[in-house]
C-alpha cells in the first residue's frame, strides 16, 4: 500500500493547524502534511488490519494525532519507547513532530508492526524503530530514557513489565482518562507518580490525564 499523492481534505489540514495552535505546538508546513499523510496510510490499512475503531476523518486529527501531540512537550531524554504502540500512537506522530528523538514502536501483534514498519518507510522515518516483541521479555541492546503508553495496561501492571526497560534516571509517561487515584496508589514499591498532569486536547470531548513514574531515589 502506498501513500496517495492526493492532498488530505483542506478542513483536515485546518482542523491539526487549529489544533496545534491551540496547543501551543509549533509545527511547519512540512511536518503538518506528514502527519496527515500518516492518516491518509492508517486509514487505508484499516479497512483490513482493523487498527483503529475511529473511521471519521476529522475525530481521527483529534483522537490521534493531537491526543499523541500533547505529550510532546513533556517527553525529554531522546530514546523513547513506546508499548503497545498498535496503530504508531503516540510514537509515530512524536516521531514526526520531534525529529531528534529515536522512536521503538513495541507491540506483539505482528499485523500491527507490519503497518508500523510501512508506515515509518513510507513517510520516511529514520528515527523510527519497530519491534514485535513482547514487553515483558524483550531483552534489546539499549535501554530507554522514557517509557510511553497510551491506554496499555494499569500503571501497576505497566511498571512491572516495562521497567527491565528503562535507564536508570528513567521515567514512565502513561496517558490516562479521569486521574487515576486509585492505580496510583498501587504502584510497585519503589516507584512513585511524580507528576499527574492534566491535559487539554483540543476537539476531544474526554478527559485526559498524563501520569510521570519515576523510580523512588
Amino acid at each position: 500500500m502506498t501513500i496517495s499523492s492526493a492532498q488530505s481534505p483542506p478542513d483536515l489540514g485546518t482542523a491539526l493547524a487549529r489544533g496545534l495552535s491551540e496547543m501551543g505546538l509549533v509545527l511547519d508546513a512540512t511536518t503538518q502534511t506528514r502527519l496527515l499523510q500518516y492518516l491518509d496510510l492508517l486509514e487505508k490499512w484499516n479497512r483490513v488490519y482493523n487498527l483503529t475503531a475511529i473511521r471519521d476523518r476529522e475525530q481521527m486529527v483529534s483522537n490521534h494525532l493531537l491526543d499523541s501531540l500533547v505529550l510532546a512537550p513533556y517527553i525529554t531524554g531522546q530514546q523513547i519507547l513506546d508499548v503497545g504502540s498498535g496503530a504508531g500512537l503516540p510514537g509515530i506522530p512524536l516521531a514526526l513532530a520531534r525529529p531528534q528523538l529515536e522512536v521503538t514502536l513495541l507491540d506483539s501483534n505482528h499485523k500491527k508492526t507490519a503497518f508500523l514498519r510501512q508506515a515509518a518507510a513510507e513517510l520516511a522515518l529514520a528515527n523510527i524503530t519497530v519491534a514485535a516483541e513482547r514487553v515483558e521479555t524483550w531483552q534489546p541492546a539499549r535501554k530507554f530514557d522514557c517509557i510511553v503508553s497510551r491506554a496499555f495496561a494499569e500503571l501497576s501492571e505497566f511498571v512491572n513489565l516495562a521497567k527491565h526497560l528503562l535507564v536508570p534516571g528513567g521515567y514512565f509517561a502513561a496517558m490516562k482518562g479521569l486521574h487515576p487515584y486509585e492505580e496510583i496508589e498501587k504502584l510497585p514499591a519503589g516507584w512513585r507518580a511524580r507528576e499527574v498532569i492534566d491535559l487539554k486536547v483540543p476537539g476531544l470531548n474526554a478527559v485526559r490525564h498524563l501520569v510521570l513514574i519515576e523510580a523512588v531515589q
